[in-house]
């Protein structure tokens, strides 16, 4: 089991505009079945972690969009606010250390590996306390300028694969720990 904080970026390192948008990601073209895929990463995760923005920007999409939730595997909102869940989705809200959803995750998870969905503070958290173990980026040909970084700590990363997948490049890096 690994835990692996999957995302897209900017060249500048953003993973969100400054109103939180991601206009600039959904224009990028994308092989499907290409390099470092979502349904590659996907098959291989059996439960989820996000803040709530990431939460709140999934739900305000699927009710805009009249879609279902995307997820069939159970979902921590990492939250210190009152959220709504979503009907007939597995959410289950937290507050405090990720050491403790991170065990809890790693047991509703049954073997299968972790996803930090976002966003780069939450990553960083269970980066800092040494439960990240990669960090797999989609690198947009894209700056913002400002907005929601990668990552909200310094750390040191190895790469170990590349490649291109439509206007992205590609990267998984391994956490190698805090700078």
């Amino acid at each position: 089991m690994k835990t692996t904080f999957y995302t897209a970026t900017t060249i500048d390192g953003f993973i969100a505009d400054e109103k939180d948008g991601l206009d600039w990601l959904l224009t990028q073209p994308q092989d499907e079945g290409g390099p470092m895929s979502y349904d590659d990463f996907i098959k291989d995760v059996g439960a989820i972690v996000m803040g709530r923005t990431t939460y709140e920007w999934v739900r305000d999409h699927i009710e805009r969009e009249g879609e279902s939730w995307y997820y069939d595997m159970p979902a921590w909102v990492l939250t210190h606010a009152d959220l709504p869940g979503i009907e007939g989705a597995d959410v289950r809200f937290a507050r405090g250390d990720v050491r403790e959803v991170h065990a809890q995750m790693a047991e509703a998870a049954g073997g299968k590996d972790l996803w930090v969905v976002g966003g780069g503070d939450l990553a960083a958290q269970f980066a800092a306390a040494g439960l990240l173990d990669e960090l797999v980026l989609s690198i947009a040909p894209v700056t913002l300028g400002a907005g929601r970084p990668l990552f909200t700590q310094p750390f040191d990363l190895r790469l170990v694969e590349h490649g291109v997948n439509g206007a992205f490049l590609c990267a998984r890096y391994e956490v190698v720990g805090a700078r």
